[in-house]
């Protein structure tokens, strides 16, 4: 159970985190391929308006590329997405994550997270999956995947017995909904990729990566 302690410690990683989607609003999911877009794509996203970064662990370069990103580009806020567990959680500490997502929550992870100073956003779907972040302290989630799990109705349902949390749904996110979920009173912001086209990506494209930016933030009323 948290302590008064431990309380203040999550309520300043909960500051930090609403200031970081106050930002933007939008979180853009990064999953990188290749060393040579590390740069240059953090740069796109940056010049279109987002500033802070979810760089996914779903490839090898990931914590090279948070590594990069935090040394060239101490501007930016980077996080570090796709964590499954502890060994990953110290590995994206140690590459000098701002602060990780999760898609789920376990024991082990919850507690790191209660552990570091880096804040963790964790994964959830169902109630109970709050609750159990919850009972530790958390008041900050992941909905995810938030389409398939019930969408803007979960959301306003969730709302009712959980009114001091808020979400980042991601997955199913696109230009067509995502100022859908920005008007839910608890949504901090959105997470998705639908300004990263993988052939715009694939072909170096980093000036239609920042059309698509800006149009993002523009269609959610966030620019």
């Amino acid at each position: 159970m948290p302590t008064p302690s431990s309380n203040t410690f999550m309520a300043k990683k909960v500051e930090a985190i609403d200031l970081w989607c106050n930002q933007a609003r939008i979180l853009p999911v990064v999953t990188i391929e290749r060393e040579e877009h590390i740069l240059p794509l953090a740069d796109a996203l940056a010049a279109g308006g987002l500033r802070v970064l979810e760089v996914t662990l779903r490839t090898p370069i990931g914590l090279d590329a948070i590594q990069l990103l935090r040394k060239e580009r101490p501007e930016l806020i980077v996080g570090a997405g796709t964590i499954r567990d502890t060994n990953m959680f110290t590995q994206a500490e140690s590459a000098g994550a701002q602060f990780i997502v999760s898609p789920g929550s376990t024991p082990e992870l919850l507690e790191a997270g209660l552990n570091s100073p880096v804040p963790l956003i964790p994964g959830v779907a169902t109630a109970s999956d709050v609750m159990a972040g919850y009972a530790r302290g958390y008041r900050r989630f992941k909905l995810f995947p938030a389409e398939m799990y019930g969408g803007i109705g979960a959301l306003k349902g969730l709302g009712g017995p959980f009114e001091d949390i808020r979400f980042c749904p991601t997955g199913g996110i696109s230009a067509k909904n995502a100022a859908q979920y920005l008007a839910q009173p608890n949504v901090m912001c959105v997470g998705g990729t639908w300004m990263l086209e993988a052939e715009n990506v694939r072909q170096a494209n980093w000036r239609a990566v920042e059309t698509a930016t800006k149009a993002a933030l523009a269609a959610c009323g966030t620019n």
